[in-house]
């Protein structure tokens, strides 16, 4: 299936999933990182979920990175440059949503794209060759080109993978893992 399909098809199934359902998978998630070969890294970029969306919920995320004491970064968008800025998650950080519905840091700490050791990537749908699909405005590809080439980068999906993608472009940053409930994907 092309991107444009595919993005069809997984909000259509995860408009179908109910509240209970997106926090017992975003739970096993969680609890599916903790596996992972990652904890030497220090800075990890998580991203905020869109609820409206439906998204994985990284709230149990952040619990386990602040239990194992990891420098956390999260992003605010700028929509008119298409590019997004980096701040330290600390406990004064404080938040509001824009106008898309993401929560986002008022200001903070800055922290700079080569510093960031692990990136948690929002998706729609991905495949068996680590290729993803997102919501097409490119905010987090061209982040994670501007990451340095050994940055683990992490799709969480509450689904399985495609086969694959057709219209993968060239250019296209593929992930290195993907985590869904049930699998942890190596790419």
């Amino acid at each position: 299936m092309t991107k444009a399909e595919l993005r069809i098809k997984y909000k259509q199934w995860r408009n179908a999933l109910s509240e209970k359902s997106i926090e017992e998978m975003s739970l096993e998630i969680a609890n599916q990182l903790v596996k992972m070969p990652i904890w030497e890294q220090k800075y990890f970029h998580v991203f905020l979920p869109i609820v409206e969306k439906k998204e994985v919920d990284t709230e149990f995320i952040l619990h386990v990175l602040a239990g194992k004491d990891k420098e956390i970064v999260v992003s605010k968008s700028d929509f008119d440059g298409m590019v997004m800025t980096h701040f330290l998650l600390t406990d004064s950080t404080k938040f509001q949503k824009n106008q898309y519905g993401i929560s986002e840091p008022v200001d903070g700490l800055d922290v700079p794209v080569a510093k960031i050791d692990v990136v948690f990537v929002p998706l729609l749908a991905f495949d068996k060759l680590g290729n993803r699909v997102g919501y097409g405005k490119g905010f987090y590809d061209k982040f994670l080109m501007e990451c340095a080439p050994k940055t683990i980068k992490i799709g969480l999906s509450f689904f399985e993978s495609e086969e694959v993608i057709d219209g993968v472009w060239e250019g296209d940053i593929k992930l290195d893992f993907c985590i869904t409930p049930k699998t942890i994907y190596k790419f």
